[in-house]
């Protein structure tokens, strides 16, 4: 009886540990600027630093919210962290950094994030403000409607890979209570 028991634990964690989350996957660990990150300064550069050591073929593209890319370095590779230095500072707006790297299983992982600058503009004095430009800058529905949009759209993001790690935690000690109850009511009732 005890076999079956055993056999049937192991049949459960062979369907169960595949479901978690591929650690060798190499997954980002820290990236600067951060996931959802809205900065105050321009930042000079994108470092991203991963779980384990990064083979070759990293590659790093930063775009604009309105699709153009940014100019920036070839992507630097040190051990685990990878980065790539802007030509010049970066405007006002929202930004995806993609990312594509090789794990050490062959595997190409490819995924992305996104930040904002807000650095504060140096505003103009009052004689240089044209009267036209201080009427249109009074906000607008749309400009409202595209505040409340991108809100919605940062509220979205998963919680990355470590949300399906602890799912599958979850699942296996479900299944490990399981276990034990059965065990122990059989053993009552023999």
């Amino acid at each position: 009886m005890k076999k079956r028991l055993l056999l049937a634990l192991a049949t459960v964690l062979a369907v169960l540990v595949p479901a978690a989350p591929a650690a060798a996957h190499n997954p980002l660990v820290e990236a600067v600027p951060a996931k959802n990150a809205t900065v105050k300064k321009a930042p000079e550069s994108v470092t991203l630093t991963f779980l384990e050591k990064l083979n070759t073929g990293t590659k790093i593209a930063v775009t604009h919210a309105d699709g153009a890319a940014v100019g920036g370095s070839e992507p630097k590779v040190s051990g685990k962290t990878v980065s790539v230095t802007f030509g010049e500072p970066l405007t006002n707006g929202k930004y995806t950094v993609a990312y594509q790297i090789t794990a050490a299983d062959g595997d190409v992982v490819k995924s992305s994030y996104t930040f904002t600058v807000a650095a504060p503009e140096a505003s103009p004095t009052r004689s240089e403000v044209p009267v036209a430009e201080v009427s249109a800058t009074a906000a607008s529905p749309v400009a409202i409607a595209t505040t409340q949009q991108a809100s919605a759209e940062s509220d979205s993001d998963s919680g990355g890979p470590w949300l399906g790690l602890a799912a599958g935690i979850g699942i296996l000690v479900l299944a490990g209570a399981a276990v034990f109850v059965f065990i122990r009511r059989r053993n009552t009732s023999a």
